[in-house]
């Protein structure tokens, strides 16, 4: 009998689809895949009880030297005295030292001069590279996309399965194409588009999909521009977003500490380029995208979605669709809002620049260059946290620090601070805070009560000087942006 000669597959495909390919190991009975994980992120909130089940089940780490460690969520940022004045902080983070000390896992401590969140973290060290897949148990995994990585947060489970197997079962998602075509005006950053893509797209739009952000908005954007934008991918019901690689990417990573080496750097470029999805490939779907109809966008909600322009005012229940009525009317009561009023000048009480989503380098110096020189509104509380020490080092060197420093912030350590308040950094009361971190949610930033308005980090500057949320580009006169906020 001849043997039959199977022809090579010649169908263009997106880069989700060679991916998540090369990484499928089987198809489950149940229609899953069982899908390899190549990079496994591990934090001090979602991996104690992972590490238990493996001691409760004998089991080792399957690959250690895939999976790197941080603490984020729960350190203090005022403060790095052990033990944490919180006994509950205290015990995770030595509970993390304890599991990755015992299974041979890379961690980068407190004083290692490396910690940070850990979707900074991967990225600054060259761990997060094209063509991965990338899982963590923490939703804004998404943020690894921007390399040109399928990656995605996982559950406690799911990071018991990773440790003990290096793979998870998933089902495979449909991939979204959403292009930004045309030039962003001044004063509008990443953050903005991505709100805008949210408000217009929905929180629950995304569910089922995976989302490749493209057009000429993306492919001028720097590697900290796509991080913010894949970052919220989650808040609009994404499995997870990306950015094709290109030049950019490949100029990020090289010579950081995990980056291929010398040797093997003319390969590693070549096959990171070839990932980017071909030309002629099958969307399931495609959303296109004005950059010029996008202004600096805030919310005014208690999710992602429910958000506005600067100069738009706030919705009303009469006004609404019948669906949507209820949940105007919750985030009206709670944010306290004037239904149809503008939401400029509505009096803020604390400022608050960091978190995963707006603490890089970039996101400091652009918002340094309009803080320079004011000073923060009396009666508003004001911190600044970088998203990681070497973030921090930066802006010290760069006297980055004595610009908030001056202007009335108060300079914090590195770490997840007030994004979730699972640490000091809460809101009190009904206090109403200025945020360029990813979530609005009730009682996300540590209080009941407490409101939150996201918005750029220029656009915190903003608030923050004014005492109110204001439109940034009035306030700084603001120029075209050509770094990340």
């Amino acid at each position: 009998m001849s043997a039959t000669r199977q022809e090579p597959d010649t169908q263009p495909k997106s880069l989700f689809e060679k991916v998540w390919d090369a990484h499928s190991v089987r198809t489950l009975e149940n229609g899953q895949t069982q899908l390899f994980i190549g990079t496994h992120l591990i934090h001090e909130v979602t991996s104690p009880q992972a590490f238990g089940m493996l001691r409760d089940l004998n089991l080792r780490v399957r690959h250690p030297e895939r999976t790197f460690a941080t603490v984020d969520h729960i350190v203090p940022t005022d403060t790095r005295i052990e033990p944490f004045a919180d006994p509950l902080a205290d015990g995770m983070i030595r509970e993390l030292r304890k599991n990755c000390g015992e299974f041979g896992v890379t961690m980068f401590d407190t004083g290692s001069g490396k910690q940070g969140i850990v979707h900074m973290v991967g990225p600054e060290q060259g761990i997060t590279q094209p063509g991965m897949t990338v899982a963590c148990g923490d939703s804004h995994t998404s943020t690894h996309g921007a390399f040109g990585a399928i990656a995605f947060g996982i559950g406690t489970s799911q990071v018991r399965d990773v440790l003990a197997t290096q793979t998870i079962a998933m089902s495979k998602p449909k991939v979204r194409r959403i292009n930004v075509h045309g030039k962003l005006g001044p004063g509008v950053y990443a953050k903005d588009v991505v709100l805008h893509l949210i408000r217009v797209l929905g929180v629950k739009g995304g569910i089922g999909y995976a989302y490749e952000y493209g057009g000429s908005v993306f492919d001028a954007m720097s590697m900290e521009e796509r991080m913010t934008v894949c970052n919220m991918s989650i808040e609009g019901g994404a499995r997870c977003g990306y950015v094709n690689p290109d030049q950019a990417t490949v100029a990020y990573i090289k010579g950081r500490p995990y980056a291929p080496r010398a040797s093997e750097w003319a390969e590693a470029e070549a096959r990171w380029l070839a990932l980017a999805s071909d030309e002629g490939c099958r969307y399931d779907d495609v959303v296109n995208i004005r950059a010029e109809d996008i202004a600096p966008t805030v919310t005014w909600g208690i999710n992602p979605g429910q958000a506005i322009f600067i100069g738009e005012t706030v919705p009303t229940v009469e006004g609404a669709p019948e669906d949507e009525k209820a949940n105007i009317a919750e985030a009206l009561e709670h944010m306290k809002l004037t239904p149809g009023a503008a939401i400029a000048g509505t009096k803020i009480d604390v400022a608050f620049f960091g978190s995963c989503t707006n603490g890089r380098m970039s996101d400091f110096i652009e918002a340094a260059k309009y803080l320079r020189g004011h000073r923060v509104a009396a009666n508003v509380k004001a911190i600044a946290v970088p998203g990681s020490q070497i973030v921090k080092y930066q802006c010290e060197e760069l006297g980055i620090d004595q610009v908030f420093r001056d202007a009335g912030f108060e300079w914090r350590d590195a770490g997840c601070s007030m994004c979730l308040a699972m640490n000091p950094d809460k809101l009190v009361g009904d206090q109403l805070c200025a945020s360029s971190s990813n979530r609005n949610f009730k009682g996300r930033q540590g209080s009941v009560t407490g409101r939150t308005v996201l918005m750029s980090p220029v656009m915190v500057m903003a608030a923050a000087v004014t005492g109110e949320v204001s439109d940034a580009r009035e306030v700084f006169k603001t120029e075209p942006n050509t770094v990340s906020a």
